[in-house]
């Protein structure tokens, strides 16, 4: 599943991951966006793995602020947008 969003005056963020019996697998994130330290990203595809797809925008927003430690620097990214974009490519790999 793959999906795209355009940060409002930020970067593109793009998710592409799996759905195995109801849950996200496989997830990853990327696109245009910057974060320090580099293995954050690692964190964030890590705490979005397992969760049940149906999951809300604010249950994948939860996940991905409580895989970032203090130090994390996030430039043209979100949490939140983390979680948009993680909804629209179960959406789209889901609709009929």
């Amino acid at each position: 599943m793959h999906g795209e969003y355009k940060v409002p005056g930020g970067k593109l963020v793009v998710a592409d991951l799996d759905v195995t019996d109801g849950r996200l697998a496989d997830v990853r994130i990327s696109g245009d966006f910057f974060l320090e330290p580099d293995a954050a990203l690692d964190a964030i595809n890590q705490a979005l793995c397992g969760l049940p797809a149906g999951s809300s925008e604010a249950v994948l927003t939860a996940a991905v602020e409580g895989a970032l430690d203090a130090g994390v620097s996030m430039y043209g990214i979100t949490p939140e947008a983390v979680a948009v974009v993680v909804r629209r490519a179960v959406d789209a790999g889901t609709a009929p």
